[in-house]
């Protein structure tokens, strides 16, 4: 890509994570909140946040303030409302407000996403490393 592309790409990137920041706040979860937004071919295919999966209680922790183990990952919805969608990932960006943990990384290989824009790092850098090591672009930008 040339210059300008580069540079409306970036455009392109810094919108897309702010819409996922956005989306972030629909979610319940109290000690941290995650957006995402998988595009393809220039439309948004699939949106998610972190939370409680679907029928259970819109609380993401327990007591303690741990946030409980069958709490959703933003990515992981996304992916999998695709998945009851006529449309596929083959191909698409994921646009994460905070980078992905290992499983989710896993999803993201599977799905056949191919690039991943994220606006924070997560406290452990497996899943990128992961990503990284099968050929997956991942672009990090600090949104203000």
């Amino acid at each position: 890509m040339g210059g300008y592309a580069e540079e409306k790409q970036r455009q392109l990137d810094i919108r897309y994570l702010k819409m996922a920041r956005i989306w972030a706040e629909n979610s319940y979860c109290v000690r941290r909140q995650v957006g995402a937004l998988i595009v393809k071919d220039k439309m948004i295919i699939s949106d998610g946040y972190n939370g409680t999966p679907s029928g259970f209680e819109n609380i993401c922790e327990d007591d303690m303030g741990l946030t409980k183990p069958y709490v959703l990952h933003a990515e992981a919805n996304a992916i999998t409302k695709v998945a009851k969608s006529a449309n596929n990932c083959d191909g698409a960006t994921l646009y994460i407000t905070a980078s992905p943990c290992l499983e989710c990384s896993k999803l993201i290989i599977q799905a056949g996403i191919k690039r991943v824009v994220y606006g924070e790092k997560y406290h452990n850098e497996d899943g990128l490393d992961l990503l990284k090591r099968v050929g997956i672009e991942c672009t990090y930008i600090e949104v203000e």
